[in-house]
């Protein structure tokens, strides 16, 4: 490779649409994206001014919205700019460097995160004397910082397996930011041992971590069926129904995706939508509106902030 010219900017194609729609969807993932960052940030101020949610779940929920903030700027901003500047096509490639490498760190954190939170709720369900025991600080402390830690390797050794090869051109990343699988196609080298990493590392965890939260909604629809009164059930359904919703939105798009690593559908960058757009905004939304101690807290932050102001 001596001899061969390096790729030092990479340029990022978009969504595949048509161009009088770019202001349209400038518009549409403009709105999302500050919905997003507002919701995301509210959920993180009421738990953290009611003391009655300070609880496992609602630990674990702060940890989910944190990452859905940085989850949905990493990708959503520079996706804006190729909408409507065609400079902003451009990256980098020490950017694209860091910008898989944030996708993959979070991303990979909020599945492990997504399996803990389901590993929650069966715990509360099918053990409710002994859940408060079991769910101690400390043991949420150390799940939460198992998921981080297992995020960052995992990211660590998609980037540098990913960066290790030379990349001499064409520099067209057919998607909306850096990942893996449109990187490889480019590259001047044979790909298929980072084709089969990403098939392991994270179609196969991205499939285990489904599996297990599959796993554990069985065995909480078995406890639920258990209880007496109807009441109990049906809160006890919507709490899980919340969770479930969100992780579909989150591990279809990405099983169908990092299961064929050496696909060249250009379908891939818009199922891609769902779990670096759409979810982040789905979990305030979902986890606030379907959720009464949730509603109860925004309530009276509001009278709070009522109050403050009328003083």
């Amino acid at each position: 490779m001596t001899n061969v010219s390096l790729v030092t900017t990479f340029i990022l194609t978009g969504l595949p649409h048509a161009a009088e729609l770019d202001l349209l969807l400038f518009g549409i993932f403009l709105v999302i994206y500050v919905l997003t960052v507002v919701g995301n940030l509210l959920i993180l101020l009421v738990i953290m001014v009611d003391s009655h949610l300070h609880t496992p779940m609602y630990y674990f929920l702060t940890n989910l919205s944190f990452i859905d903030i940085w989850f949905s700027t990493v990708t959503v901003p520079k996706m804006l700019m190729t909408l409507v500047s065609p400079g902003g096509r451009a990256i980098s490639l020490h950017s694209c460097v860091a910008q898989l490498y944030s996708f993959h760190f979070l991303g990979s954190t909020e599945c492990f995160l997504y399996t803990v939170m389901s590993f929650d709720r069966y715990l509360a369900i099918s053990y409710p004397l002994r859940y408060a025991s079991m769910m101690s600080g400390q043991a949420c402390a150390l799940l939460a910082t198992a998921t981080w830690l297992s995020g960052s390797l995992h990211s660590a050794v998609q980037t540098t397996l990913t960066f290790r090869l030379p990349y001499c051109g064409p520099s067209q990343i057919q998607h909306y930011f850096c990942d893996a699988p449109p990187i490889l196609k480019l590259a001047c080298a044979d790909t298929s041992t980072n084709e089969m990493v990403i098939f392991v590392n994270i179609g196969v965890v991205a499939s285990g971590c489904f599996l297990l939260i599959a796993l554990s909604y069985v065995s909480i629809v078995c406890s639920i069926l258990k209880i007496r009164t109807s009441q109990g059930r049906h809160r006890a359904f919507q709490t899980c129904a919340s969770h479930c919703i969100v992780v579909l939105c989150f591990f279809v798009p990405c099983v169908f995706i990092y299961l064929r690593p050496g696909s060249k559908d250009a379908v891939d960058g818009i199922v891609a939508v769902f779990y670096t757009v759409l979810t982040p905004l789905l979990n305030p939304v979902v986890y606030t509106l379907r959720n009464k101690e949730v509603r109860k807290a925004l309530l009276k932050l509001k009278d709070r902030v009522v109050y403050s102001h009328s003083k």
